[in-house]
């Protein structure tokens, strides 16, 4: 028969591992010193290991069998407890996870913190996290497969979703400083961009199908996802708008250049909490966004003034 060791006889095994003697453990947990034996000689019994060295010590050495379980009933323990803690929240109204989609262009300081400060509100919650472009996040929320999204504006107006504006982020037409565009000290005009490749990012939801967004150049290159695209044009492969908060440091060091260049419009970009209409959100949800909204409110609400074409790396982080 297979060995079934009771969560009692896993914290009694640990205790005595912790306090290194039988008679220790028995006053930690306020029981007889025969009970603690008892229960141990019964694990050892089950399991068919020996767990602690038997000497006229008083202190409890485990043996190397002991040592690997004790791994094996940390684990467990810890296991069971967060069952406890996710039954409990459960029990009191609080979500047991939230699924969250994010676009590309909320800045990823302001995901990191608000992220870890929701960890230490809700420590038994499972958070599922996506991060794509904006038609991906609209899909993800209507289809109920994220609780909340974070993304741009809606490009029509739906009655199934909410959306609400939570703060606002900015773009920024870079290159390489090697690349054509970068050596250029002047403003740019439309001409000098034209036949110089543009790197664009196919929405592959389908949501933004024939519309483009500040495509200036002749020559093109889609891709999929705005990772890719900094990569290329960090790569000297062409030119393109990018998160302002994602490459401020590049500009700091030299490394991609701001471009001036007045054909390209609206370097803002709003940024728009959006959840389904039908499912208000939840204890954990309702945290979360307000956790976001602090966080995204803290950003700037000037455009950056190498978004203007200055040539002046500044800070865009969200505090």
């Amino acid at each position: 028969m297979d060995a079934n060791p009771t969560l009692d006889q896993l914290q009694v095994f640990l205790a005595v591992a912790e306090t290194g003697s039988f008679s220790a453990a028995a006053r930690a947990l306020n029981r007889a010193q025969s009970v603690v034996s008892y229960t141990i000689a019964n694990l050892e019994a089950q399991l068919e290991v020996q767990l602690f060295e038997r000497g006229g010590s008083r202190q409890s050495k485990l043996t190397e069998a002991g040592k690997a379980m004790l791994t094996d009933a940390r684990r467990i323990i810890a296991d069971l407890e967060a069952m406890r803690a996710r039954a409990k929240s459960i029990k009191q109204g609080v979500e047991a996870e939230i699924s969250l989609a994010t676009s590309v262009m909320v800045p990823s300081e302001a995901v990191v913190a608000s992220l870890r400060a929701f960890r230490e509100k809700f420590p038994a919650v499972s958070l599922k996290l996506t991060v794509g472009e904006l038609g991906m996040v609209v899909d993800l929320v209507l289809s109920g497969k994220a609780d909340v999204g974070l993304s741009g504006s809606l490009l029509k107006q739906d009655d199934r979703i909410t959306a609400e504006k939570i703060g606002r982020s900015f773009m920024v037409p870079v290159a390489a400083v090697d690349h054509p565009l970068g050596r250029i000290k002047r403003p740019l005009t439309i001409a000098d961009v034209r036949e110089e490749v543009q790197i664009v990012v196919t929405d592959t939801s389908g949501i933004t199908r024939g519309r483009n967004f500040n495509v200036l150049s002749y020559k093109t290159w889609h891709v999929g996802d705005l990772a890719t695209k900094y990569q290329l044009v960090r790569g000297g492969l062409g030119w393109g708008g990018l998160p302002a908060a994602l490459v401020k440091k590049d500009i700091a060091k030299g490394k991609l250049v701001p471009l001036k260049l007045d054909a390209y419009e609206g370097g803002e970009y709003p940024l728009y909490v959006l959840r389904r209409s039908a499912n208000p959100p939840g204890p954990a949800a309702g945290w979360l966004i307000e956790a976001f909204r602090q966080k995204l409110s803290a950003c700037p609400d000037e455009a950056p003034a190498y978004v203007a074409g200055k040539r002046m790396p500044v800070s865009v982080g969200c505090s």
